[in-house]
């Protein structure tokens, strides 16, 4: 028990100040003043953290980060115009001004179109539910997929979500020269680490936006009234009031900045700020654009959250591990299932080493008590889960080193399972909307023994329906 007690006592007073490469950041943000910026950016925030961009799971972190910066704004890089040109086809309706082509009324709706977009404010990636309506007009419609490409084109920059809907909205109404254009959007945006208290969305900040023009126009306009009618056909409520409609939209925005974007007084984070800035740049985009005031100081605040803390690691490599090797498996017999003791979903958000984006969910944690038929404090266990969720890290790495931590101190068995939503599958080429990856590390008596190992597993799956 006394492990744990220290590792929860050192996770509450470890304050990370460290200021001693603060003057060789800003020599690497000053080099990338020219070209691309990104890399050597992202090789000062790691310096920043007080990791070493040289150690092998970092090494490629610059590359990666950069190309998912860049494929995350080629919306810059993209026209309306290239997309739409060509893809307009005739299709004559009952009346040859606003058409029919659509079905009754010639309206045109395509539903659940998956995004995301970077949040100017704090530079996270927010997740996107899209709905587009237009009513077409001159006997043309337009390809159904230039309505998710050109909406994409927009989610591909920095934004917010109401200057998305309107662009969006804008552009097809431009382009395809409809009756008018109807735009939906669900929005979610990740939360502080701290106030994440599940696995799912439903943690997540939650907003509603909308733009129209042409004949959706109008408090009275059926047409309106019938895009509204298509979408709560698929069990989505545009117009319902959000329950988190009090809460700012970036939850980095409620934190006090310096509107300066690195042009302040000498501090340890003003060469990560001048980093952020730099990469700005390179993106195509004006450091000094009002939404952008204060997004470098915020992506700093973000990242300083999950700073290496050298102290807590000698603090916890000092855990005195068993004489059995971790990996051995114990000899037979019969286990007591009623010494298996379960901690299960708590909450953590991590970091991914590899992209610098975040990944969060649950950790649940099985162990045999000591003997004494009194488990260890649930709280414990949290400050054991923050400590290694609260840095850069792998999911892989950090489920073996909680059931090491643990079987360090249970001796006789550990099993933890780790369930965690990676932003980096959301937001990169692959945009797995809704992947969730499981990671499993068995020592000790759930290793020799498999019916242990299932009364475990069941546990986590009888709590399913319960958890908060």
């Amino acid at each position: 028990m006394g492990a744990l007690e220290e590792a929860h006592l050192a996770a509450a007073a470890c304050a990370c100040e460290e200021e001693e490469e603060s003057d060789y950041i800003g020599l690497l943000a000053g080099e990338a003043a020219a070209g691309d910026a990104v890399e050597p950016a992202v090789r000062a925030l790691l310096l920043g953290l007080g990791e070493d961009d040289r150690r092998e799971g970092l090494l490629r972190t610059p590359k990666r980060v950069a190309k998912a910066f860049r494929d995350g704004t080629r919306g810059y890089r993209q026209k309306v115009k290239d997309i739409v040109q060509g893809a307009l086809f005739p299709e004559v309706g009952v009346d040859k001004r606003t058409g029919s082509a659509g079905g009754t009324g010639g309206q045109v709706v395509v539903r659940d179109i998956e995004l995301f977009s970077y949040c100017e404010s704090c530079l996270l990636p927010f997740s996107i539910q899209c709905h587009v309506g237009y009513v077409p007009s001159g006997g043309r419609v337009v390809g159904l997929s230039k309505l998710s490409r050109v909406s994409d084109v927009f989610a591909k920059r920095l934004q917010n979500p109401q200057r998305l809907a309107n662009e969006i909205c804008g552009a097809l109404h431009a382009s395809i020269q409809p009756a008018g254009v109807a735009v939906a959007l669900q929005c979610w945006h990740i939360p502080l680490p701290e106030n994440l208290e599940c696995k799912t969305l439903e943690g997540w900040i939650r907003t509603s936006h909308s733009s129209r023009s042409g004949v959706f126009e109008g408090e009275s306009s059926t047409f309106w009234t019938d895009f509204l009618a298509l979408v709560k056909l698929r069990g989505i409520d545009v117009e319902a009031k959000d329950h988190t409609v009090s809460i700012p939209w970036c939850p980095l925005r409620s934190h006090e900045v310096l509107l300066s974007n690195g042009l302040c007084k000498k501090n340890s984070t003003n060469g990560m700020v001048s980093a952020v800035t730099s990469m700005l740049l390179s993106l195509g985009e004006d450091p000094l654009r009002k939404e952008l005031l204060g997004t470098p100081q915020r992506y700093v605040q973000w990242l300083m959250k999950f700073k290496a803390c050298n102290l807590l690691d000698v603090k916890l490599n000092g855990f005195t591990l068993s004489n059995v090797s971790l990996y051995e498996r114990l000899g037979g017999g019969t286990t007591d299932h009623g010494a298996i003791r379960s901690e299960l979903h708590l909450p953590f958000c991590a970091q991914c080493e590899h992209h610098l984006l975040p990944f969060y969910g649950v950790v649940h944690i099985g162990y045999f008590d000591n003997g004494s038929g009194e488990g260890i404090d649930r709280s414990h266990f949290q400050a054991l889960v923050h400590f290694y969720g609260c840095k850069l890290q792998v999911q892989e790495r950090m489920t073996r080193q909680i059931a090491e931590a643990v079987y360090s101190v249970s001796h006789h068995g550990a099993m933890v399972v780790v369930e965690a939503n990676h932003i980096c599958m959301i937001s990169r080429g692959i945009e797995k909307i809704r992947s969730n990856t499981a990671t499993i590390a068995v020592l000790g008596q759930f290793l020799a023994d498999p019916s242990a190992k299932a009364c475990f597993l069941q546990n986590v799956l009888d709590s399913v329906g319960s958890a908060v």
